[in-house]
């Protein structure tokens, strides 16, 4: 009798005490956990409810639904991509593979151009431009364009900028002269809208036309109606040679004129004549911000850049735009006069050849200009234009032009945010037509594989705190870019001892790996190192988005 009142006493106790256990959707346990405020890491668990953290401790006594053992892993906010050009790639494929797998979770899009806003004659323009991935254009506005993102499905968070060259291309095309006053009000006009549908702020691309073709005075007037709106100036600036710190001093006035933060993309001194200018940009920058102005710098993790052949053509042969430049090479006398006035600022045999729009001349990627050159007994100038004419397109190149003890000079700045300047692909099928940057597969994994663990350049902590928090902060996102009770849930775990960059310049369609589990908005995204085929992203709406709820609330 005893004996199974014992019994009985037993499995009563068991039941309360199952019962008494509290119950989520997601429980990691035993991580390592590093928030992203650059605080040391501890120990602990973290439960999650629907899209949101809801508990951070040891919670021993709770159980998941999905339960992780993160165990001798890492657990982080996800990574947050301050320039990304995925805006093309989601559109094919929105599980964002490339980047994902390296647990990025917000892509911030628009490089001085944006995916709007659009009208007849830029949408023909898109749609005539398009290469290996073809699509409709249904949107018209870069807030209908990221909805439409959305809507579609995709597995990352996205974000974009309003780019001052699609502005200036919507109302006065490939023109370099002044705006009139109809213009420039008709660009004021365009940068309300994009802020209040959710724009992070205003970005310029000043080395591309139209974007370039902007003077000083215009970026300001269009960056003063961002500050009303409490957005970021983000900008490619002006110069990233020779004339580097003119360049940084043009933002740092603009800034200070329109009265709102601005960050310099991909900050880098560019040719090994000017790899010195780099401290002298650095003291620039601090110099500004000991005065009390918010400046603040991105970066990838190469000593390589990647943009198209065609920059190296003289700045008057670029003028009106890609059309115009084609129409130039028809005419003898200028094409002579173009390849006369072609001055490499990398030398040809640094230059590699990654993606062309003729599928005839895609049995050159892989080889640099200087190896065409000399396959078809022609200078490099003259190669140069022949190429640019016979694939109609700009050509995407890799540039061999930086300094790798400025990368980590660079790294150690602490208003230094993180970037791919890049796509994210799969790589599979569409992507595998065309070669790209290993910044595509590998930016992040990088940082912490060989900067952070191999180089010993910053600390995990600081390195997560770069991908997180700071950028989050310069966007003025919330609840998002920490591990915090009552955040979003986007959250990454990951082996700190494996994680890895496998992409190279001769391969670069390869996964990063280390990277175990990626959760976006709460919903696993990676498990166990492979996608789950999940798309909850979701777009993140910037500081000047007109509802009544919250400029990040999820809908």
């Amino acid at each position: 009798m005893m004996r199974r009142f014992f019994l009985v006493l037993g499995v009563l106790i068991v039941m309360f005490s199952c019962s008494s256990k509290e119950t989520f959707d997601v429980l990691i346990k035993n991580g390592t956990i590093v928030d992203g405020s650059g605080s040391p890491s501890f120990l602990g668990d973290i439960a999650i409810n629907a899209d949101t953290i809801v508990e951070i401790g040891h919670l021993d006594q709770a159980i998941g639904k999905i339960e992780i053992d993160a165990a001798g892993l890492t657990v982080a906010p996800g990574f947050i991509n301050m320039l990304s050009w995925a805006n093309v790639s989601l559109i094919e494929d929105g599980r964002s593979q490339g980047d994902i797998r390296q647990g990025v979770t917000l892509e911030v899009m628009g490089e001085g151009s944006s995916m709007g806003p659009l009208n007849a004659a830029m949408k023909k323009e898109m749609k005539d431009e398009q290469q290996d991935i073809t699509y409709d254009i249904s949107w018209t506005t870069l807030g209908e364009y990221l909805e439409f993102l959305e809507k579609k499905g995709i597995s990352p968070n996205i974000a974009s900028f309003i780019g001052n060259g699609t502005l200036r291309e919507y109302a006065m095309g490939y023109e370099k002269r002044h705006p009139t006053p109809e213009e420039m009000a008709t660009m004021k006009k365009l940068t309300r809208q994009a802020m209040e549908e959710g724009a992070m702020g205003l970005s310029t691309s000043l080395i591309y036309v139209p974007s370039g073709h902007a003077e000083t005075a215009e970026i300001v007037e269009l960056a003063k109606v961002v500050s009303d709106y409490d957005g970021l100036y983000i900008s490619h600036i002006r110069d990233e040679e020779g004339g580097l710190l003119e360049a940084v001093n043009e933002l740092i006035h603009i800034s200070k004129e329109a009265d709102l933060p601005a960050e310099i993309y991909h900050f880098k001194a560019s040719g090994t004549e000017n790899w010195q200018l780099l401290d002298s940009a650095i003291t620039l920058v601090e110099q500004a911000r000991a005065q009390g102005q918010k400046i603040s710098t991105d970066m990838y993790m190469y000593n390589a850049s990647s943009t198209g052949l065609n920059v190296v053509l003289p700045d008057w042969a670029k003028e009106g735009g890609h059309e115009s430049t084609m129409k130039l090479i028809e005419q003898p006398i200028q094409r002579r006069k173009m390849i006369q006035d072609i001055s490499f600022h990398v030398p040809p045999d640094k230059i590699l050849l990654v993606g062309f729009r003729n599928p005839e001349l895609r049995h050159l990627i892989g080889k640099t200009l200087a190896e065409v050159a000399s396959e078809k007994e022609a200078s490099p100038e003259e190669t140069l234009v022949n190429l640019i004419y016979e694939d109609d397109s700009r050509i995407q190149v890799v540039y061999f032009s930086m300094s790798e003890e400025n990368i980590k000079k660079k790294l150690k700045l602490p208003y230094m945010s993180i970037c791919s300047d890049a796509g994210s692909y799969t790589n599979e099928d569409v992507f595998l037509k065309q070669s790209t940057h290993p910044r595509a597969y590998g930016s992040f994994a990088r940082l912490l594989g060989h900067y952070v663990r191999e180089e010993k350049v910053i600390s995990l902590e600081e390195a997560i705190y770069k991908l997180t928090s700071l950028p989050a902060t310069h966007l003025k996102l919330k609840k998002r870019g920490g591990l915090k009770e009552g955040y979003y849930a986007d959250v990454v775990i990951f082996d700190a001892q494996s994680i890895q960059d496998l992409a190279t310049f001769e391969k670069p369609h390869q996964y990063a790996t280390g990277m175990k589990y990626v959760f976006v908005n709460g919903t696993q995204v990676l498990k166990e190192g492979e996608h789950t085929g999940a798309l909850p992203g979701k777009f993140v709406r910037g500081p000047g988005w007109k509802k009544e709820n919250d400029s990040n609330e999820l809908d």
